[in-house]
């Protein structure tokens, strides 16, 4: 299994060996729903509360007499059925939406999406990422010479959209202070990357193939 590689200005720079077990996996959408939910899940914030009947204010006192009153009973204003009572089942703050991911479950679903963009030509492999210091004009200018290779036309559309994921084999401040003002794309070291990333941008750009798919080996045993 081979792809080609290309340079920051959009040159062909040879052919690059992938291994199977990363870019040659078949569809399994009952894997990838089921690490997707979970790392959605998992960054659902419990900020959502509601008061309960022993939190709202007043209700200190019995509304009215329990019998004579021609009315229903009750005991207290803070009742769930009275306006300005507390909430029955409400969401709490305390609820905690963490889902456990086993370790080859969340390798394997990456490497399934990998495969999957790879066969659509949606990955690509460039050699390397060189700026001698953050200019977001330079990154500009490499963005669009990307976009020239064939398949990665909407690479050079500007304002909001996830069209790019850049992979870096290392963190890198200059590429990431470079990037950062262009909404479209988005920087990420190997390292830190995980499948709910990955599907959600268009493109991979991945930067140093060779060091990362040697990182990603090692996340897969």
């Amino acid at each position: 299994m081979e792809a080609k590689i290309y340079n920051q200005k959009g040159e062909d720079q040879g052919k690059l060996k992938l291994p199977e077990s990363i870019f040659g996996l078949s569809w399994n959408a009952d894997l990838v729903h089921q690490v997707m939910t979970s790392l959605a899940s998992n960054k659902r914030a419990s900020t959502a509360s509601v008061k309960g009947r022993g939190e709202v204010r007043g209700g200190g006192r019995k509304p009215w007499k329990q019998k004579g009153t021609g009315r229903a009973r009750h005991g207290s204003s803070r009742s769930p059925i009275w306006v300005g009572g507390g909430r029955t089942h409400g969401p709490s703050p305390e609820k905690n939406y963490y889902k456990k991911i086993n370790k080859k479950m969340m390798a394997k679903a990456l490497f399934t999406i990998l495969s999957k963009k790879f066969k659509i030509n949606n990955i690509l492999f460039v050699d390397k990422i060189s700026l001698p210091e953050a200019k977001t004009a330079k990154a500009a200018e490499i963005k669009i010479a990307l976009s020239k290779i064939s398949g990665f036309d909407k690479l050079a559309r500007t304002g909001k959209g996830n069209y790019a994921l850049i992979a870096l084999p290392e963190k890198s401040d200059t590429v990431l202070k470079s990037f950062r003002n262009i909404q479209s794309v988005y920087i990420q070291d190997i390292r830190n990357i995980n499948p709910l990333e990955v599907l959600s941008y268009k493109y991979l750009i991945m930067v140093d193939p060779a060091k990362c798919i040697k990182f990603l080996e090692t996340k897969g045993k």
